[in-house]
């Protein structure tokens, strides 16, 4: 397990805008079409010129232009990268389903073909499946407010691993912070103030344009859901299917109670604290049920596995293994919540391995994707660029101790990780012009599909019961499992709801529920997991 960074990016790391922004949607700046008055000129549809990735690959590339503002089409552009896998049964094409893999800062030229494997088998023969590096990110027109890539190491190991602990490492954090504020605003100020969720939005309706359809087909996790309510909710004439997987609660999101001196930080107010501390609770649980022979970390029982890791962390606060700190353990785990196979089984691995004082072998890496740049810069100030510019969040960096000792209060020592998770929006210099702040409840032209995981470490379940109360006559789809997302924790039975969806609109009944296929430490369910409730809701979709 390698020793994480506590980044937003790491939990977690288009038609022509004709029917522009209409009825009471709230969007910060200076747009005429929010104001009462005339909307804004229409940008151009970008022209993609699609080639292979690398020679021999079965992604394609293309670059996408579009402005910066959308509402000044003729002024300043930026680029986008995008990436295409072709439909594998073109002869029963259904279009085009484009995928946002989350971050915010997910670059979709990598994370899509990793993962392209996890999309259910049906989806893959019948849509060509596109993504795309968001503004700010990546490939694309990127945030960037370093030099070199030295330059960003430095300022990188300038901070603890996992978050601070104790009065000098909390300084030493604000004042990293201030610098990469600093940076970045002498570097592109133009582009921190226009990489919000709502110019992604804009800027995926003319990438829809772009590939000739008018009628958007969606899938998007983590963040990806936040990205696609959005869309739901400018453009809602134009959803065909719309899977969001892993939900935010938009309104937590953009907190417009108090969003001048929110009290709590986004992942507090999204409840992520929480989340990972269930998780965490259900890790040991399960661990300490299974035995040693399926969890190394197991001590015989629940309990006594509990007691361990207790044990294990006061160890590390006094006594690192060399560089494997308190602070960087959590959040190690935190990240190896996310997939529970094989990343349940590797975390259970380096417990025991720091349980015994020895330093834990490094996971392999995956080969990279056939892309152009299978490993683009993907520097902390990109995600921190929409996270602090689009959701409010304290700006007071004295506030995080106090807000670090509520969180872990009530979620022990994950809740520390993701309070200082949102450190670097105290003094970050930007706010993007372009907010969306709801209505969330535009009726969309189809309904939406909303699928939570009963057990997720980022994305509680909370979350999705949240955006689909919120989204017009969306349909909730239960995940009874762990992880992080369904796509890449997956149920054969989730699969098949989704791919009757995407395909004709069926939704899954009312109360619909899924069993993941395979669970921690467990082996596989024959059935893939059985969904409960009665027929499916079809929409005729075109």
């Amino acid at each position: 397990m390698p020793r994480i960074r506590a980044t937003p990016a790491g939990r977690r790391r288009a038609a022509v805008v004709a029917a522009l922004l209409t009825g009471s949607a709230v969007l910060t700046g200076p747009s005429p079409a929010t104001a009462g008055g005339a909307p804004p000129p229409a940008s151009a549809v970008p022209r993609l010129d699609w080639s292979r990735c690398v020679p021999g690959s079965a992604f394609d590339c293309a670059t996408a232009r579009v402005p910066l503002d959308h509402d000044e089409p003729g002024g300043r552009t930026i680029e986008l990268a995008v990436v295409r896998r072709k439909a594998a049964d073109p002869d029963r094409r259904v279009g085009t389903l484009f995928f946002n893999p989350g971050g915010p800062g997910g670059p979709g030229t990598v994370q899509m073909p990793q993962n392209y494997a996890s999309f259910p088998q049906e989806v893959r023969e019948r849509f060509d499946i596109v993504s795309w590096d968001p503004r700010g990110v990546g490939s694309s027109t990127a945030v960037n407010c370093f030099t070199s890539p030295g330059e960003a190491a430095e300022w990188s190991a300038s901070r603890p691993a996992g978050f601070p602990v104790g009065e000098a490492e909390r300084a030493e954090y604000a004042a990293s912070y201030e610098e990469l504020g600093r940076r970045c605003e002498q570097r592109d100020p133009a582009l921190l103030r226009h990489v919000s969720t709502a110019d992604t939005a804009r800027d995926l309706d003319l990438l829809l344009a772009a590939v000739g359809e008018d009628r958007l087909n969606y899938l998007g996790i983590s963040y990806g859901t936040m990205l696609g309510a959005t869309y739901a909710n400018l453009f809602p004439g134009k959803v065909r299917a719309m899977i969001l997987d892993s939900n935010w609660d938009p309104r937590a999101w953009t907190d417009d109670a108090s969003d001048e001196d929110p009290r709590l930080t986004s992942f507090q107010r999204l409840g992520s604290d929480l989340g990972a501390a269930e998780t965490l609770d259900r890790f040991l649980t399960l661990c300490g049920t299974a035995g040693t022979d399926r969890c190394a970390f197991s001590a015989g029982s629940p309990e006594a596995t509990r007691d361990k890791f207790e044990e294990l962390m006061v160890r590390l606060r006094e006594r690192p293994v060399e560089g494997w700190t308190y602070a960087g353990t959590i959040a190690a785990a935190v990240s190896g919540f996310y997939v529970v196979h094989p990343g349940w089984t590797r975390l259970a691995a380096t417990l025991q391995e720091l349980w015994q004082g020895r330093v834990p072998a490094p996971v392999p890496l995956p080969p990279p994707p056939a892309v152009p740049e299978p490993d683009p810069y993907l520097g902390e100030e990109q995600s921190t660029a929409v996270f602090c510019g689009d959701s409010p969040h304290p700006r007071d960096p004295s506030a995080y101790h106090a807000l670090e000792d509520l969180s872990a209060a009530r979620a022990g020592d994950t809740g520390r990780f993701w309070v200082w998770s949102s450190a670097g929006c105290a003094g970050w210099p930007a706010v993007a012009e372009h907010r969306y702040r709801g209505p969330w409840d535009r009726p969309t032209a189809h309904p939406v599909l909303v699928v939570g995981t009963t057990h997720d470490p980022s994305t509680p379940f909370t979350g999705a019961q949240a955006m689909a109360e919120q989204l017009a006559g969306a349909r909730l789809l239960t995940h009874r499992g762990h992880g992080h997302t369904a796509l890449l924790n997956p149920s054969r039975c989730v699969q098949a709801h989704e791919s009757r969806y995407l395909v004709d609109g069926t939704l899954p009944p009312p109360g619909t529920t899924c069993e993941q296929d395979t669970p921690p430490f467990g082996t596989p369910r024959p059935s893939g997991g059985v969904a409960t409730g009665g027929g499916g809701t079809a929409g005729a979709l075109s």
